[in-house]
């Protein structure tokens, strides 16, 4: 049932991944880095950073507030 159209392979690395949402993270992105990333990277390499990325924010948030306070 191939009908002609295929999906291109996304052969993105972890490490790259992580230098892109880190970067957009920071809100700091050229518009030919992002076309590039959505072209190479795995989504789902993507989410997991994304995701561990604001975890990691969190705890760091957290331990500055208590910091702060103590």
């Amino acid at each position: 049932m191939d009908d002609g159209h295929r999906t291109p392979s996304r052969k993105g690395r972890f490490v790259d991944a992580l230098k892109a949402v880190g970067w957009a993270f920071c809100g700091v992105r050229k518009g030919r880095s992002h076309e590039h990333d959505m072209r190479q990277l795995n989504p789902v390499h993507v989410i997991l950073v994304g995701a561990l990325l604001a975890a990691v924010f969190i705890v760091v948030l957290v331990m500055v507030a208590r910091f702060a306070a103590g």
